[in-house]
């Protein structure tokens, strides 16, 4: 999972990068563009590895990337840099500075969805209108390509993100444009040290999923061991660390589950989409494990913890095997049968 942090100049996407990443390198340029490997905390990995004992423990990852200002360019060359990414998170000032006016989220909300909007739709316009100089060429013509990004021009010209249209962002004949605006999107507001309230979104049209981090606040916790951050987040009230806090906004807003490997080997969590089929999750490990599928053996996290070795829950009953089709669960243990 990659997950593109972009937002206005001076709205804390490096503080929330190096808050999220616990990555903060000294001189670090502001042109250059940075990455952060992130491991997905999982009560659930520590407790199968505590279990099994394994030579190797591995958890889900999460990458974090923050575009870099290319050649001085304006903010709008992040778009370009972000197509790649899973999701993106839009980081918007919700804090007072000096120097700095008052902070206007709501409508840089608005604006930012409005720039993303009108990247799909420059993209749009000139598919277009290369579709049509073809179809005057007497070349083969798409029509269900064409029918389909009319209706992303309409869309888009009513300044709507693609992203509300599940049957543009599920098209697979429009997967390859990797629209900005079809991305799911977690607004990130970075409020002052002392502000844990969202800003009133009552004026705005759009539904996006929020979260609310005090960047600079965080970004010191960070810095700081678990032993000496602890009477700290008591004071701020603050339940859990940002990363844990965004890592989890994140999964749901992409739909996202884990299941589990286990054995002496490794214990190891894999992350797939919500309702990914068996032989689809056997991919994901290799596609050797997929070519040669014969069976799913799952049993769930819960209860192999209720029977407490995997022995005993296969007497229980509650180790199944499943086929193909098998829709994976957030929490199965798979051991694949298969034969290549």
């Amino acid at each position: 999972m990659k997950l593109g942090i972009v937002g206005l100049p001076a709205s804390g996407k490096t503080t929330v990068f190096e808050t999220l990443t616990q990555n903060t390198p000294t001189g670090a340029s502001k042109v250059e563009s940075r990455i952060g490997m992130v491991k997905v905390p999982d009560p659930r990995v520590d407790i199968l590895s505590e279990m099994y004992k394994p030579r190797k423990t591995i958890y889900a990852q999460v990458e974090y990337f923050l575009p870099g200002r290319q050649g001085g360019a304006k903010e709008k060359a992040a778009w370009t840099q972000v197509r790649d990414c899973d999701a993106l998170i839009l980081v918007v000032r919700n804090f007072a500075g000096y120097g700095l006016e008052d902070p206007t989220p709501v409508s840089d909300v608005q604006y930012l969805n409005q720039e993303m909007v009108l990247t799909d739709l420059i993209v749009v316009e000139k598919r277009l209108e290369m579709l049509n100089q073809e179809k005057q060429r007497g070349k083969k013509f798409n029509h269900e390509e064409y029918a389909l990004l009319e209706t992303c021009q309409e869309t888009l010209e009513s300044e709507i993100p693609i992203r509300e249209k599940p049957e543009l962002v599920n098209a697979p004949l429009l997967k390859g444009f990797t629209f900005i605006s079809a991305k799911p999107l977690l607004v990130l507001f970075n409020n002052g040290d002392e502000d844990m309230n969202p800003p009133d979104m009552s004026t705005s049209n759009r539904k996006e999923e929020i979260i609310i981090l005090r960047g600079r606040l965080e970004h010191e916790l960070a810095q700081m061991s678990v032993e000496e951050a602890r009477d700290f987040l008591v004071e701020f009230e603050i339940e859990d660390p940002a990363m844990d806090r965004v890592i989890k906004k994140s999964y749901d807003l992409l739909g996202l589950v884990s299941f589990f490997t286990v054995g002496e080997d490794e214990v190891r969590a894999w992350t797939i989409k919500k309702d990914t089929l068996a032989l689809d999750a056997a991919d994901v490990i290799h596609s050797d494990i997929k070519k040669g599928f014969i069976r799913a053996e799952v049993l769930f996290y819960d209860d192999l913890l209720e029977a407490k070795t995997y022995q005993e829950a296969r007497k229980k009953g509650t180790v199944r095997l499943e086929g193909k089709t098998y829709p994976v669960k957030n929490g199965d243990i798979i051991n694949f049968r298969f034969n290549v």
